[in-house]
């Protein structure tokens, strides 16, 4: 069961290529700065416009790097169910410890197309599972109801929960009992979250502020309730302007700000406009993470 701070990893590139060796370096910062997991291939790594090929090297690089220390949730959804269980067969086979598969995006199923789809990869391919439900991308929205009939599935212990609708967690706990594994997806909320019974953040923040937001999930579980709520105000800032534009545009830019990569991203993605530019570089100036 994932907890903590799970870093939804962006994909560093140069020259229109995936930059190996910066994501390499990316990763291994990652694990020393205190992620507790780490998640290659979700949108914050440009997954809608990377290769099967790519995907499947950026997973294994991970897997490589991470050498065991922390779990990898390796992305593998898709709105095709067979390219979901192909991807999710490759994490399997190349040792990841779970996959996250993201509601099938822009075909709007239904509530039972979306059971038929999580239920088909999970009879597929025998690997914890993760239910993404992100409605302000994918258009659809998983029921609470439609959820508790999959984590009746043996392989679907948990959700990434992007709805950003704090009712959530505790409507999903009195549906499923157990040990269902609640990741808030939102990291301006993930306090609330956490306060009714969530697990840990699957977090684009944790990008470039890793061990700030190890700190504040390491308050939170020693009920410091004060010192979390100081941790998670300070950081609010970040949140907000790590979506200034659509993600990963922001935090791509903060990463190389830090050093970790260039600003290279695919279209349909672009550089971030000059206002926000600033926007970034002042928020990471005062959160220190910026000297200069």
């Amino acid at each position: 069961m994932l907890e903590g701070y799970c870093t939804a990893l962006i994909t560093p590139m140069r020259d229109g290529e995936v930059d190996d060796e910066a994501f390499r370096a990316f990763v291994e910062w990652q694990i020393t700065e205190g992620a507790s997991g780490l998640l290659p291939c979700g949108t914050t790594g440009e997954s809608p416009t990377l290769s099967h090929s790519e995907h499947k090297r950026i997973t294994e690089i991970c897997i490589e790097v991470a050498n065991g220390r922390v779990p990898v949730l390796a992305g593998t959804g898709s709105n095709s169910t067979a390219e979901a269980i192909e991807l999710t067969r490759h994490a399997k086979e190349a040792g990841a410890d779970a996959a996250l598969l993201v509601m099938p995006y822009y075909n709007k199923p239904s509530q039972e197309g979306m059971y038929q789809h999580f239920k088909a990869v999970q009879d597929a391919v025998a690997i914890p599972q993760y239910i993404y439900n992100i409605p302000g991308r994918s258009v659809v929205d998983m029921s609470v109801e439609t959820m508790a009939r999959l984590a009746k599935l043996p392989n679907i212990i948990g959700v990434k929960d992007a709805t950003a609708d704090l009712t959530r967690p505790t409507l999903t706990r009195v549906a499923i009992p157990g040990d269902f594994n609640q990741m808030s997806g939102e990291d301006g909320t993930a306090i609330g979250y956490f306060a009714q019974g969530g697990h840990g953040c699957i977090s684009v923040s944790s990008n470039v502020a890793p061990r700030a937001c190890a700190e504040f999930y390491a308050a939170w579980k020693a009920r410091d309730v004060a010192k979390a709520l100081k941790l998670h105000t300070r950081l609010m800032p970040l949140h907000d302007v790590l979506f200034c534009e659509s993600n990963p545009i922001p935090v791509k830019y903060a990463a190389h700000l830090l050093g970790k990569c260039r600003t290279d991203m695919r279209l349909p993605m672009c550089q971030p406009s000059t206002e926000s530019k600033q926007r970034i570089k002042a928020t990471l100036r005062d959160l220190a993470l910026l000297s200069d």
